[in-house]
C-alpha cells in the first residue's frame, strides 16, 4: 500500500505549472510606488502605519508609509525643481480594500484630508472615494461590492 508522500511524489509531474510564455513576460512581485513630498511632516492625512525612516543632518528624508500589504516610499523634495512645482500630475493610485469606504472616509477627513469625490457607487458595482494629498498625489479608493 502507497504512503501519502509516495502518492504525493506520483502526482507532482501533473501538479507542475504549464511552461511560461517565451519570450518571458515581466512578473512582479510586489510594487512601491515612491513620490516626493513638500513636507513629510504632514503628508499622511490617510492614517497610513510609518515604516523605517531615514534622515539626513539629522532631518527626515524619507519614509516608509504601510496600510495592510501596500507600501508607499515618501521622500522630501529638496526643492531644486523650485519649491512651487506642481506634483502628482496625470498620475492616479488605485487602492483597493475590503474595509468600509465611508467609515475610512469619515477617518481621514477627521485627520484634517479633504476629499475631492465623497463615497458613491459607481455603474459598475464598486463604491469609491478620491483624494489627493498634500501635494496633490491622486488616490482613489475602491471596495468591491
Amino acid at each position: 500500500m502507497a504512503t501519502n508522500k509516495a502518492k504525493a511524489k506520483a502526482k507532482a509531474p501533473k501538479d507542475r505549472p504549464r511552461p511560461r510564455r517565451q519570450p518571458e513576460t515581466l512578473r512582479l512581485r510586489q510594487l512601491t510606488p515612491s513620490f516626493t513630498a513638500t513636507d513629510l511632516q504632514r503628508s499622511d492625512v490617510l492614517g497610513f502605519v510609518i515604516g523605517d525612516e531615514w534622515r539626513e543632518n539629522g532631518e527626515l528624508a524619507g519614509c516608509e508609509i504601510h496600510a495592510g500589504a501596500a507600501t508607499f516610499m515618501l521622500g522630501q523634495d529638496d526643492f531644486k525643481k523650485g519649491r512651487d512645482r506642481q506634483k502628482g500630475l496625470g498620475t492616479r493610485v488605485w487602492c483597493h480594500t475590503a474595509q468600509d469606504l465611508d467609515r475610512l472616509a469619515a477617518e481621514i477627513k477627521a485627520r484634517g484630508g479633504v476629499l475631492d469625490q465623497e463615497p458613491q457607487d459607481m455603474p459598475w458595482g464598486d463604491r469609491v472615494f478620491m483624494i489627493s494629498d498634500p501635494d496633490g498625489f491622486k488616490l482613489t479608493f475602491v471596495q468591491a461590492r
